[in-house]
């Protein structure tokens, strides 16, 4: 920015990303530094910065109010997550008092730095849509006397951090839909449907693994599918607006009458897309896999699975678990049933007697007494090769009941500490 003696005011921020952008989350520290470079002596008397976030929303709608008129509807609304306020020069300023210190500052390049806290509450990540925003951004003030003030804004991005490591976004998702087609000239069957999803958050870059089944009974050629939406929903005085956009999708092989067709893990990857916006009361960022079967000449059969688009990726020991637990669970979610392996029997363990001394000759080396190992080997060899003992709820072996007298039963004391 060039304008008289001031030839550069410019902010930079001192944390940047590998991308080279400021990226910050509740609670961080923000600082950077304000640069004025000036091609003579320059007098200021102040030099203001100005750190705001703001979610906005703002739309309009035509109504009709009779047959020749009509008129305009503006749905506006504004929520501040931040506002900081700092002089880098001088003294704050104020209007009513014209007297104000001066500060000269002469031909060069100076830097001025600052630093404030973002809020410890949940912000609303940085968001651009088409009928509202969530900005945050540094704004530059450098006042001199009887000239107009030179500005400069610069933006940085929030993102309020979702983990999708919490059990809630480590469920799986899952249904089931059918429905029938019927005509007047032909006799036509039902068409199932059934979609699972190993969890429901996931990160960008990363790909869904979809399970699917799909029989077609009816008789039209169908096609099954798959698409991720992003549900933008704005609301203003008390009305929403919604808008749905498309983000990715894939699709399967075409079904003809009598057969099916099994999805077995079809990957959909997620692209960079902004994560979900769930806390901020007029935005809202949402996000669903539909899994649906194209029906040419009819309506769709589809189901629609929640998603939620989070900044924390899965840990690897996470990744791995839950991996093991889809494709062990996906039997019974198509309705076959698991059995588990039985252990094996105690007859199966044939060992050999000379296997059973080599095991049993690591106790005879021990510096213990004697007589004490001699006993161990004795429990040792009798007890190697039988089975546990069976369940019962009566103690075979009651504890010890000393009598005193006809009338005097005396049991052991159950409680020591007494």
């Amino acid at each position: 920015m060039v304008l008289g003696k001031v030839r550069v005011l410019a902010i930079y921020f001192d944390s940047l990303n590998e991308n080279n952008l400021p990226v910050f989350s509740g609670g961080d520290l923000v600082s950077g530094r304000v640069v004025v470079e000036v091609t003579g002596d320059v007098r200021v008397k102040s030099l203001d910065i100005t750190a705001r976030g703001v979610a906005k929303v703002r739309w309009t709608e035509s109504r009709n109010a009779g047959a020749n008129t009509a008129y305009t509807q503006n749905y506006t609304e504004e929520v501040e997550y931040l506002h900081h306020y700092d002089t880098l020069i001088g003294e704050e300023r104020d209007d009513s008092c014209p007297d104000e210190s001066v500060t000269v500052l002469h031909t060069g390049l100076h830097e001025f730095a600052f630093s404030f806290n973002l809020p410890q509450m949940a912000l609303a990540t940085s968001f651009e849509g088409k009928h509202g925003s969530v900005r945050y951004w540094v704004k530059a003030e450098l006042h001199r006397p009887w000239l107009l003030p030179v500005k400069v804004k610069k933006e940085f991005i929030v993102f309020e951090h979702i983990d999708i490591n919490t059990p809630l976004l480590l469920a799986p998702q899952a249904g089931t839909k059918e429905k029938t087609l019927c005509c007047w000239f032909c006799a036509s069957g039902p068409i199932s449907l059934s979609a699972k999803i190993e969890r429901k958050g996931y990160t960008p870059g990363e790909s869904i693994q979809i399970f699917a089944e799909v029989e077609n009974c009816s008789s039209r050629v169908v096609v099954p599918k798959a698409a991720l939406y992003q549900t933008q929903t704005f609301f203003a005085k008390g009305k929403g607006k919604q808008i749905q956009q498309l983000v990715s999708n894939l699709r399967g092989d075409p079904l003809s009458q009598g057969k099916s067709q099994s999805w077995e893990g079809k990957l959909l990857k997620i692209p960079p897309v902004s994560p979900s916006i769930l806390d901020c009361p007029i935005i809202r960022v949402e996000y669903a896999l539909v899994v649906y079967v194209d029906v040419p000449g009819g309506l769709n059969l589809s189901l629609s699975l929640p998603l939620v688009i989070g900044t924390i990726p899965l840990h690897g020991c996470t990744t791995r678990t839950s991996s093991i637990s889809s494709n062990c669970s996906t039997l019974s979610w198509l309705g076959l049933h698991e059995r588990p392996e039985a252990p094996p029997s105690y007859s199966d363990l044939a060992i050999s007697e000379a296997q059973r001394r080599d095991c049993l000759q690591g106790c005879d080396r021990s510096d213990g007494d004697r007589e004490d190992q001699g006993s161990l080997l004795t429990y040792i060899t009798e007890f190697r090769y039988l089975p546990p003992p069976l369940y019962s709820e009566v103690d075979p072996y009651p504890d010890h009941v000393e009598v005193c007298s006809a009338t005097d039963v005396r049991r052991p004391d159950m409680c020591p500490s007494r």
